[in-house]
């Protein structure tokens, strides 16, 4: 799939939204992509993660055991993802503000494992989830998203396989350009970090 493919999809389920929007990482953009919106149809989200995962298996990272996502945005692709490697997908969940494995998930010492999330902007829930598998032993191979925000800025630690890269702005809140400063400012993402 190319970047208009992808971006079309987003477009259809309504989930490329305009305005003055608070990420997840705390800064601050004129575009968010709702993925919640592409994921509530089963059909774009096939459609989607079959691509990433023939992206991961041309990149050569298609041979690991398990995808590991970070929660919550990172489920349902790594779910999709997975089922499309034909292996099982497992996720971690924040306790106390750190990202652990729950509910008898399992990785064993030295297996293959690859981190899958929905889009990256700075990258900061995949380093804290490769954080959480290496201090079980886990080896990440690699990491993988649908849409790479930073279009390759993004530090995480291991290489990243996007299915697009499509640079948005994003600003600190002290740093917004006056025609982004003048709207009221929605944040309609899920962690608190603002």
């Amino acid at each position: 799939m190319n970047t208009q493919q992808v971006l079309d999809i987003f477009r259809e389920c309504g989930a490329m939204l305009e305005g003055h929007f608070i990420l997840s990482s705390g800064l601050r953009s004129p575009v968010f992509l709702q993925k919640a919106r592409v994921f509530m149809h089963p059909d774009k989200a096939e459609t989607l993660c079959r691509a990433l995962a023939d992206k991961i298996r041309q990149a050569g990272y298609g041979e690991v055991s398990q995808i590991v996502s970070p929660a919550v945005g990172g489920i349902i692709p790594g779910y999709e993802t997975a089922r499309h490697l034909g292996v099982p997908a497992i996720y971690t969940e924040r306790v106390n503000g750190v990202f652990e494995l729950r509910r008898g998930f399992e990785i064993a010492k030295g297996e293959k494992v690859l981190v899958v999330e929905d889009i990256v902007s700075t990258g900061l829930s995949i380093r804290e989830c490769i954080a959480c598998l290496k201090v079980i032993g886990a080896d990440v191979v690699a990491a993988a998203c649908l849409i790479d925000r930073s279009a390759g800025e993004a530090e995480i630690g291991v290489p990243l396989v996007s299915l697009i890269q499509y640079k948005v702005p994003a600003y600190s809140a002290d740093q917004l350009p006056p025609e982004l400063a003048a709207i009221p400012a929605i944040k309609p993402g899920s962690r608190g970090l603002a």
